[in-house]
């Protein structure tokens, strides 16, 4: 990764390349996530999701581009895979709280 994210969420890039559990790990107890119309709350929603992801496509994310908005952190990123309409450009929406990721929305 290029660019200096956040510790927290730099944590997630990293792990989003690997498993379920490893992604869980960077949110907050009551994190939300908002992906593809569906949202997610807590850890085992998120953990679930993200096997889920995992179990559906095969891909590379890469940002290479990061925002500051107040509290919210947006970052996009280079997703390619095995996924409808790939290559496509997404964007993270991340808060943080005490190192953690509280919530996280992902928009096209």
């Amino acid at each position: 990764m290029s660019m200096e994210l956040p510790q927290p969420i730099a944590a997630y890039f990293i792990a989003d390349r690997g498993k379920g559990e490893t992604v869980a790990a960077c949110f907050t107890p009551d994190a939300v996530v908002q992906d593809e119309g569906h949202t997610h709350r807590g850890l085992d929603e998120i953990r679930n999701w993200r096997a889920d992801v995992a179990a559906k496509y095969t891909y590379t994310c890469e940002p290479f581009e990061q925002e500051q908005h107040s509290d919210v952190t947006i970052v996009t990123c280079r997703l390619e895979g095995n996924f409808p309409g790939s290559p496509v450009n997404l964007r993270f929406f991340f808060r943080l709280d005490g190192g953690k990721i509280s919530s996280l929305e992902v928009i096209p």
